[in-house]
Order: structure tokens, then C-alpha cells, then sequence
């Protein structure tokens, strides 16, 4: 039997709107206790019927999500988003020397010969500590993390995606793996240089500095998805000199939507509280009520929306389901694209919210049979598909000819 409850959806609306809003400093303690109650109640209606809240129907379930996932100790104070409107970026004392920190004790696990557990917990520690302390200090001059200078709120948006063990390991690799890589070419063709690498959130895809007989290779984020094949390439050609070959094996991958995936996400962190739905062309807003009338009839809780703060190559979209956020591309924010094709993008996005997640024999499948379904409902499905794959061609071509490396 299915167990519905009444209510769960509306109040997830409910506080998805004062979210949106902000909340004024007295009605914090009350918007914590809803949430809470709320959180409660579903609990004890499914242990009642002996299932768990993931057994619930679809809307039921995901409005359970999004309350559960709610942030209640970094909550948008409605004066905060006032007052920062009028004060300058804020900027964080020694934020770059916590970096340099951080960089430094990923360089030494990296380079170690055995595994080193308990330095890694110590350092995801560290990392949770350090975004704790600057969203502290946000709240203290009544600010958030969007309301950073850009180079405070890049390291902190770093921090926070290393903030999260599964990306942590996958830092931790390909720092190992292009380490590696260095210190092969390095033996082979620059006798007596010693090559440190780095990964970390940067414009560009790497640099290369050389001083002496030391060198420092520095590499984008978004490479954590990046093959053995691939860092090869990299590093190669930051150590010896490009070839036509190995760059366009980087410079594909690059234009990869795995790489997109990590920016976009990286950039969701660095604007987390400073959505902005209304683009120079597009109101995501407007998209979203016109999408849900047609295609949801009017019953999908709406999520955060926001333009990404930069341009991506072929991941157009990003859905993050803790935080009910969509974040869409700047790319598509442009009078030469029509409007059916930001659509689209934000479509699929919303169908990530809609169908959530699934175990299909022991995998968690996102684009299920039923969500391909659904996607190939949208009325400009293959036009607007085949304006995404010109748009990614076109800007690969765009990439191809700036100077990022």
C-alpha cells in the first residue's frame, strides 16, 4: 500500500519560498522548529506503516529530500541580503596561506609511498573546520560566502568541494597520478628537476612555472575525471613543449561534460547564496513556471535557479539535489540561442529533480528509461539537441583558438 501524506509537498514549497526570500533574524528559531516538526511527522507516519521515507511516492519523496537537506545552521537572513547589497566584496586574511597549507599536505600524501589514513582524515578535518570558520565570519559581518572577493570565494568554494570525502580521494589521485607522470618524464628527459604538482580551482587548464632545478605544475580541478592518458598528455606538454597530438587529447577533455560537471559544481559553491535566475536574455524564472504548467502540471516544488558564473563547453546544466539547486550555464544566456534550447537544458535538470535517483541492479541510475521518457516529451527535443551538439562543436572550436594553457 502507498502511503501519502498530506502536506509535505506545500510545506516544502513553503520553505523552498522563505528560502528564496530570505528570513528575517525573528523568524529564524520559528523556520527551524517547522522544519524540524515537518522532518518529524513523515518520520513517524512512515515508521507507522514500516517503510522509510526513500518509499515514499515521487513528490512526497523529493519534498522530504529538500526539507531534510536543508542547511538550518547557515540560513539566508533576510537583513544579510540587505546589508550586503551596499558593502564592498569580502575579503579573508590568510585564506591564501591556508591554501598554500592545504596544497602543500595534498603534495606530501601524494608523493608518499605508502598509504596515509589518518593524515587524510586529519586533513578532511581540517578542510571541514576551515569552510565552518569562514561561514562563520560571513554571519559575523552579516554576510554569506556569494558576498566574498572573487579570490576569497574561489579558495573557499575549493574548500568546500574538498570539504566532501569522495572528491577529497579523487583529488588526492590525480595529484598522485600527475606527480607520477612528472617525476617519469622528468627521469627520462630533465635529468636533476624536481616537479611538484598541484590541482586546485583556477582560470585556465594548467600553469607551469620553472625556477632552477624546481619546478611547480599547477592543474585545473577540472581534470579529477581525467584518464591516465590524459594527465600524460598534460603533463608532457607542460614539461616538453606541446604537440599538436597531445593537445588535442587535453583540450578534448576539456571540452568534456565531466570537466564541465566539476566547474559548474565549483562555481554552485562559489555563489551558493547569491542565485541568479534573471540572465541578460533569459529569466530562468519565467522558463521554470512555464516548463511546470506544461510539462508537471503546476505541481513541481520549485528549486533554486541561478546562471553559472561562466561559460562551459558541452555539460550545460547542473541539478544539485542536497541543495534543490539548478544551476544553468552562462553559455545559453545569449539572443543567438533561442530560448527553447535554455528550455530544454533546464528541463532535463528538473526531470533530475523529478525522477531523483534509482538502484538498477546495484547502480545508481539517473537516466533511467523513464526519465529518457519523459525528456523526449519536451516539444523541441531534437532541435534543441541538435543546437546543443553545434553549440559544443562551435565552442570547442572557440576554446581551440584562446590562450588557456
Amino acid at each position: 500500500m502507498t502511503l501519502r501524506i498530506r502536506g509535505v509537498v506545500k510545506a516544502a514549497q513553503t520553505a523552498q519560498d522563505s528560502l528564496n526570500s530570505g528570513i528575517p533574524s525573528q523568524e529564524i528559531t520559528a523556520f527551524k522548529a517547522f522544519v524540524t516538526n515537518s522532518l518529524e511527522a513523515i518520520e513517524q507516519l512512515c515508521d507507522r506503516e514500516q517503510m522509510t521515507p526513500e518509499q515514499l511516492p515521487s513528490r512526497s519523496r523529493l519534498a522530504y529530500s529538500f526539507l531534510k537537506g536543508i542547511d538550518l545552521d547557515n540560513l539566508p537572513i533576510l537583513e544579510s541580503r540587505i546589508a550586503s547589497a551596499k558593502k564592498a566584496p569580502l575579503g579573508l586574511k590568510n585564506i591564501k596561506v591556508q591554501q598554500r597549507s592545504i596544497l602543500q599536505q595534498l603534495s606530501y600524501l601524494a608523493a608518499s609511498s605508502t598509504p596515509k589514513p589518518d593524515l587524510f582524515q586529519k586533513l578532511l578535518d581540517s578542510l571541514t573546520h576551515a569552510v565552518a570558520e569562514i561561514e562563520k565570519i560571513c554571519a559575523q559581518h552579516q554576510a554569506t560566502p556569494a558576498d566574498l572577493s572573487s579570490s576569497s570565494g574561489s579558495i573557499y568554494a575549493w574548500m568546500k568541494f574538498l570539504s566532501d570525502e569522495s572528491y577529497l580521494q579523487l583529488h588526492l589521485q590525480t595529484t598522485r597520478s600527475a606527480w607520477q607522470i612528472a617525476q617519469a618524464v622528468s627521469r627520462r628527459h630533465c635529468q636533476q628537476l624536481e616537479v611538484a604538482t598541484e590541482v586546485t580551482y583556477q582560470a585556465g587548464l594548467y600553469k607551469y612555472r620553472r625556477q632552477g632545478n624546481a619546478a611547480t605544475l599547477t592543474i585545473s580541478e577540472g581534470f579529477i575525471y581525467a584518464n591516465s592518458e590524459v594527465l600524460t598528455a598534460l603533463v608532457t606538454d607542460a614539461l616538453l613543449g606541446k604537440s599538436q597530438e597531445r593537445s588535442r587529447l587535453v583540450k578534448d577533455f576539456a571540452s568534456s561534460p565531466e570537466y564541465s560537471q566539476v566547474l559548474l559544481e565549483l562555481d554552485s559553491f562559489a555563489s551558493a547564496n547569491r542565485d541568479q535566475a534573471q540572465g541578460k536574455c533569459y529569466d530562468l524564472e519565467e522558463l521554470f513556471d512555464r516548463l511546470n504548467r506544461e510539462y508537471f502540471a503546476s505541481t513541481l516544488v520549485k528549486p533554486r535557479l541561478s546562471w553559472s558564473q561562466l561559460n562551459t563547453y558541452r555539460k550545460f546544466g547542473y541539478y544539485h539535489p542536497a541543495k534543490d539547486r539548478v544551476v544553468i550555464s552562462s553559455t545559453l544566456d545569449d539572443a543567438r540561442i533561442p530560448q527553447f534550447v535554455a528550455e530544454f537544458v533546464l528541463y532535463h535538470e528538473l526531470l533530475h529533480k523529478y525522477h531523483g535517483a534509482k538502484l538498477v541492479n546495484g547502480r545508481r541510475m539517473v537516466h533511467t528509461r523513464e526519465f529518457r521518457r519523459d525528456e523526449q516529451q519536451f516539444k523541441f527535443d531534437r532541435e534543441a539537441s541538435r543546437w546543443l551538439e553545434k553549440l559544443a562543436w562551435n565552442q570547442a572550436r572557440i576554446f581551440d583558438s584562446e590562450q588557456w594553457l
